[in-house]
């Protein structure tokens, strides 16, 4: 697949570049400032790009397979959110056949056996100090999952832990409820969220709706 990765230097994103390109695909890491290419996986084709404008999405779209945003606003603009999504949306709609493939946030899934409860709204998994980062990617969700669009967009939401890890290729999927185990732990690593994330991309399941990944 040819696929652009907006985001390509961040946390998630890098790990996403070095999944694809692992698998053989190619892959177009876009950064919003040149000065990070040297942060970028040398057998990437690098170039700039913001996915907040419709026009540069369209461009670094055109010829594509897959988009995939891992973008995450700088602190104290995590409202913009939403915004991207929704520019996302604009640019891609633009071009066609080209997929979307959202990383987002885990705050919208609801907690198992709390009836209904979302994450966001319980401490154990979205601390208080999280709140607001949580929020912003509750608000991105909904501007995805409400969009009168006809992109073919799929939302991950990873589990209430996402840090930096190693790379087992094991998770479970789910759809709208938060994964935990039996310790009640909701937990999965970057490397494994990007393995998820590309088996969606290959072999495709979930269309104009979110999914979940988690140990």
């Amino acid at each position: 697949m040819r696929i652009t990765v907006f985001g390509a230097a961040g946390n998630v994103g890098s790990r996403v570049v070095t999944e694809a390109l692992t698998r053989g695909h190619d892959v177009t890491a876009v950064v919003r400032d040149p000065a990070r290419f040297g942060e970028l996986h040398p057998a990437a084709t690098h170039r700039t790009g913001d996915a907040g404008v419709p026009e540069h999405v369209a461009e670094l779209s055109a010829g594509q397979d897959l988009v995939v945003n891992a973008t995450r606003p700088a602190p104290g603009r995590e409202a913009e959110h939403a915004a991207i999504s929704r520019a996302l949306l604009a640019g891609l709609a633009r071009v066609d056949g080209v997929r979307l493939m959202i990383v987002g946030g885990a705050g919208s899934l609801t907690v198992p056996g709390k009836a209904g409860v979302l994450a966001i709204d319980d401490p154990a998994y979205v601390p208080t100090a999280w709140r607001h980062i949580a929020q912003a990617s509750n608000d991105q969700f909904d501007a995805v999952r409400t969009a009168d669009t006809a992109v073919d967009w799929t939302y991950l939401s990873p589990s209430a832990l996402l840090e930096p890890g190693v790379r087992t290729g094991t998770y479970r999927l789910g759809a709208d409820e938060l994964i935990v185990d039996a310790e009640g732990s909701s937990a999965i690593s970057m490397e494994d969220l990007a393995v998820a994330l590309m088996d969606e991309a290959e072999r495709p399941k979930h269309h104009r709706t979110r999914f979940t990944a988690g140990y």
